[in-house]
């Protein structure tokens, strides 16, 4: 802890001179002599592998253009990372060994399906490289030993269609969370010398009001990470006891993630905790004592008090009967008389939630008298697997539904009004916007759409975009008429009719290799064509960024401010 500190790596100097500069895996070698770390340059997401030494801080003429997942083995030596095909789908692993030329690797495997893609990582004692073949709705894991890396890959449990697991290394044994016969998953365990199912030994059974979402494992515990009633739960376990606890959390509304835990022979356990209102806080935790230590937060400029602003959780009812939760944060003080200006986020999709998060940002709406909300609809993951099982493929409608529901529940309970109701999303999210905004143009004054996956019909006929066939299990394969019916019959782009619609901004990265930025510039188009009133449709074009927005502070507060004072605008705060 009093050791002096050492630069590995200073990205604001290596970035000068460049428009677009992102930093993607970041690798020490085991003995902590090298840095492997991959870059993109032009925001499409094509990353170039690089190898430092970091003792005398040369770089090494090892280069590999095209990579996503890059981890070492225990011999410091040896490289192991993933290339994409031509759709940028990761499908290949290759092992490198520094010194020799990259056209020499050996492809030590190639997933030839297309609706899965591999990454590559290492286990945290540093016993295993692990290698995953992952779609949608299936996995595979292979194994080789990370001190024999030369080693032939072996499978774990073959992939077969609807069974999900991910894979760890604790005392001898794979540790294996896994959806089979258990929706909200289970974990089990099973030997390394045959971890077949016929020798699966029961850890955690199943509970169908909890999701298992993920798991970490170190010398002496376990934190598995849960989901029940919307809110995450950590929950630690003595691997030598079995006694259990759960990490307490203050807030009724909160995010909680496992921070950065690279060292397994530790009984402090690094998490990271915030809420609506409560900054961005990590925290080193004694996984025996149960104390905490908070180590760092997030500094708000301006004297931030949190006790003037009020979180709460509400729920709405859905068309056909589901409670769907909203997260509100306010200022304290503000009017809930319909006449507040309400902000509301939604996603809804992959099964990732939408996490109630603190921004010190938004202050600047919170302070001009605008509710913030979330509505966590159907397709993500806020509830558990069973939420986003109920919002995708041919029940996609429902994430849509229940946005309006929120909507419509906020102007009931006279938290706004129609005329002061502005929305945003982005990507799959931004599908949400032009959906809402094509089943109901009535309900909302404007709509930021960012990266919008608004012509997601005809994205999902061309098989050649990135990651269109692996989608399949997401959307539907529109090849297929009742999974093209059903497309048409919410796709934005398809469904824009001549009627009024709200205030709407388009943001597109030209560089965007997952949404192009022709989706939201045709439907731009065909909305200013097609529209009878009188409201403007914007789009704005970054001409040096991809589908994640800018890099630089600077410039993604540039990004926040025009989205800022384009809704204070709309909200009428702002002339």
């Amino acid at each position: 802890m009093d050791a002096q500190e050492e630069v590995y790596f200073d990205q604001n100097e290596v970035s000068k001179g460049s428009h677009f500069y992102r930093l993607w895996r970041i690798e020490v070698s085991p003995d902590g002599s090298l840095l492997a770390f991959s870059v993109d340059t032009s925001g499409s997401e094509n990353y170039i592998l690089h190898v430092k030494n970091l003792i005398n801080g040369t770089m090494l003429n090892d280069q590999v253009e095209n990579t996503q997942s890059i981890t070492w083995a225990t011999d410091n030596k040896t490289i192991f990372y993933t290339t994409e095909d031509s759709a940028n789908r990761p499908y290949r692993v290759y092992r490198h060994v520094l010194g020799s030329a990259t056209s020499t690797d050996q492809l030590v495997f190639e997933e030839k399906d297309a609706l899965f893609t591999v990454g590559i990582d290492r286990t945290r004692d540093d016993k295993y490289i692990l290698l995953n073949s992952n779609a949608f709705n299936s996995n595979e894991w292979h194994y080789v030993s990370a001190a024999q890396p030369a080693g032939e890959f072996k499978v774990i449990i073959p992939r077969r269609p609807e069974h999900e697991y991910d894979v760890d290394h604790w005392g001898g044994y794979f540790y294996i969370r896994t959806n089979n016969n258990a929706k909200t998953f289970r974990l089990v365990r099973a030997p390394i010398s045959d971890p077949g199912e016929k020798n699966w030994e029961e850890v955690i059974p199943y509970r169908k009001e909890v999701t298992i979402e993920g798991m970490d494992f170190f010398s002496n515990h376990s934190v598995i990470y849960e989901r029940e009633k919307g809110l995450q739960k950590m929950r630690v376990t003595n691997m030598t006891s079995n006694a259990v606890h759960y990490i307490e959390f203050p807030d009724p509304v909160y995010s909680a993630f496992g921070n950065i835990n690279r060292v397994f022979d530790t009984n402090v356990f690094r998490f990271s905790y915030q809420s609506l209102t409560r900054p961005a806080s990590i925290f080193d935790y004694d996984l025996d004592t149960k104390e905490r230590k908070l180590i760092k937060q997030q500094e708000v400029l301006g004297g931030y008090d949190p006790s003037q602003y009020q979180s709460e959780r509400m729920f709405a009812k859905a068309e056909d009967g589901t409670d769907i939760p909203i997260s509100l944060v306010y200022k304290k003080g503000v009017k809930l008389d319909g006449t507040a200006p309400l902000h509301l986020n939604g996603y809804g999709a992959y099964g990732s939630s939408s996490q109630p998060t603190f921004s010190s940002s938004r202050l600047s709406y919170l302070d001009r008298g605008v509710i913030y909300g979330i509505a966590h609809v159907r397709g993500g993951g806020d509830m558990g697997r069973e939420w986003y099982d109920n919002g995708k493929l041919l029940k996609k409608k429902n994430t849509f539904t229940d946005f309006i529901a929120c909507a419509e529940h906020l102007i009931k309970e006279k938290y706004t009004s129609k005329e002061k109701l502005t929305i945003s999303g982005g990507s799959a999210g931004g599908l949400l916007m032009g959906a809402v905004t094509t089943m109901r143009p009535d309900l909302f004054k404007a709509v930021i759409a960012a990266v919008p996956f608004v012509d997601a019909l005809n994205t999902m006929l061309d098989p050649t975009l990135m990651y269109t066939e692996q989608e399949y299990l997401e959307w539907g394969n529109p090849h297929q008429k009742m999974y093209y019916d059903y497309m048409k019959s919410y796709d934005p782009y398809t469904n824009v009719k001549a009627r009024e619609y709200p205030n709407i901004l388009v943001r597109v990265g030209f560089n965007d290799p997952r949404v192009n930025y022709w989706e939201g510039a045709k439907w731009v188009a065909k909305l200013r064509a097609m529209k009878i009133d009188t409201n403007a449709i914007l789009l704005k074009v970054n001409m040096g960024q991809g589908h994640m927005g800018s890099t630089g502070r600077y410039e993604r507060l540039k990004e926040a401010a025009f989205d800022y004072a384009y809704i204070l605008t709309q909200s009428g705060i702002v002339k």
